[in-house]
């Protein structure tokens, strides 16, 4: 199986060089850019299976990065992780709602970083090699080898880890899903203070799947346990 791909995206030379050297040592094939403009010439002639993404570049910043990748087909379905100095979760949510997959704040533990990395890259390969090529939910569709969601026919951009957590929930319809089981079953793994961002991700969903995602008719929320899809209005 080929080496999968990791784009590394800071401008603090140290960081990418710690970085890389732990990547590179669990397996993987490490580019490395140091402005957003690089990143974005990287990710169009290299499709790269995933980028680590500095929010504070010196030309274009992580969230313009990130706008830029979520609008264009072609890179679309390229899994982002953030890293940023800033721990304000004002912050973290606007990088989770503009696209990114997940966030990682400085200082981090580079092993950490490697099982992010790992978990978002790991999920991929499960859809890649899944024996269920369909899941139906009343008028959800997801074909997983396709990595494709439509809802009456029409097409729902998802990133990575919005389809996944979206899968485990139709692969379970009707079962009340902690707010940890459906971390780590969507995400793959489990760290403290998670919580807020898997609200986050399911309040991205509801904008995409629901007529009003005030009143959801598909994730609902189980108050004192976690969320839940359903087939039905109950």
């Amino acid at each position: 199986m080929p080496k999968q791909s990791v784009l590394v995206v800071d401008d603090d030379r140290e960081i990418v060089r710690l970085i890389r050297g732990y990547l590179e040592q669990a397996g993987y094939t490490v580019m490395t850019a140091y402005t957003g403009e690089t990143a974005l010439h990287y990710l169009r002639a290299e499709h790269p299976d995933l980028m680590l993404l500095d929010l504070m570049l010196p030309d274009r910043d992580g969230w313009d990065v990130t706008r830029v990748v979520r609008s264009d087909p072609s890179l679309a379905n390229i899994p982002i992780i953030m890293l940023t100095a800033r721990i304000e979760d004002l912050d973290k949510i606007l990088g989770l709602e503009i696209g990114a997959d997940d966030y990682v704040t400085k200082p981090f533990n580079p092993r950490e970083v490697v099982a992010r990395v790992k978990a978002i890259l790991r999920r991929i390969r499960r859809g890649e090699n899944s024996t269920v090529d369909v899941l139906q939910v009343a008028d959800l569709r997801m074909d997983i080898r396709r990595h494709e969601v439509t809802r009456q026919g029409q097409s729902i951009d998802l990133t990575v880890t919005e389809f996944n957590i979206l899968r485990v929930l139709m692969e379970n319809v009707g079962y009340a899903f902690t707010r940890n089981e459906l971390i780590e079953k969507g995400l793959g793994y489990v760290y403290g203070g998670m919580e807020r961002t898997l609200d986050s991700h399911i309040k991205n969903l509801r904008q995409k799947i629901e007529d009003d995602p005030k009143q959801p008719r598909y994730i609902q929320t189980v108050y004192g346990v976690g969320y839940r899809l359903i087939e039905e209005q109950e």
